[in-house]
């Protein structure tokens, strides 16, 4: 494998690929947890947080498997990454994106124990989604709210129920992207965060190691999902990156 290297500002060296499918976990996914992880390291990510299709959503794994078993499945590619950051140090955080009917929300903070606890959130709307995952101390962000595609029958705003809003899908605007290419898909999705006044992430929602090189950059080191729950509530000054250039402070 052979990627070139992000190109970041000085004051915000450290890179997070937010938004990243594994094959393990998602069923359009073309690449192990493993093969993810390494291809992120080589391109100069500091971390990424792995957000494979929920149960609802374009999910690799039996549906009609317990709930436990199920669980299981869906955190292989997960696991896979966090195995192989731990070795090459990348960090790698557990993250997903539930589906309503088209309209997709990427949920950051939680845990397998925590999914294993809370079989509830299988079924639950989109209301009782931003409760439980408050409840759990986690943060649920609406990403690209204004993409349109065959799979997505409408687009739906929840500006009530999100705690951020994906501002930059590097899908819709690198040049390297394939699919879902349109750059005002971000444009009305930044607008629509600064008419609510919500925070704004960008991620690349990338299914291969075919890298968009897109994410946020930081001026430091994250933790844990935990203080990058803190960063993005806290409006930490961040990089959104397209894949071509910087698209300027969040």
């Amino acid at each position: 494998m052979s990627l070139k290297e992000l190109v970041l500002p000085k004051e915000f060296p450290y890179a997070y690929e937010t938004h990243l499918h594994t094959c393990q976990g998602s069923a359009c996914g073309r690449s192990t947890g493993a093969e993810m992880a390494k291809a992120c390291k080589e391109a100069g990510y500091t971390g990424i947080i792995v957000t494979d299709h929920f149960v609802h959503g374009n999910t690799a794994v039996d549906r009609s498997l317990p709930w436990s078993d199920w669980v299981e499945a869906y955190c292989k590619g997960y696991e896979d990454a966090k195995a192989t950051g731990d070795k090459i140090g990348l960090q790698v955080f557990f993250g997903w994106e539930a589906c309503y009917h088209g309209t997709e929300f990427l949920i950051n903070g939680l845990s397998k124990e925590w999914l294993l606890a809370h079989p509830e959130i299988r079924d639950c709307t989109i209301e009782e989604q931003f409760e439980l995952v408050h409840s759990g101390g986690g943060m649920v962000v609406h990403c690209h709210p204004y993409r349109e595609e065959p799979y997505i029958p409408e687009i739906r705003l929840f500006p009530e129920y999100c705690d951020a809003v994906e501002g930059v899908n590097a899908t819709h605007v690198c040049r390297l992207s394939k699919s879902h290419f349109d750059p005002q898909f971000d444009v009305r999705a930044q607008a629509y965060a600064k008419e609510h006044n919500k925070p704004m992430t960008s991620g690349s929602d990338i299914h291969s190691t075919d890298l968009f090189y897109g994410g946020l950059a930081f001026g430091r080191k994250l933790e844990d999902s935990k203080d990058y729950i803190k960063a993005i509530m806290g409006r930490e000054p961040v990089v959104l990156l397209t894949g071509n250039e910087t698209a300027g402070d969040a």
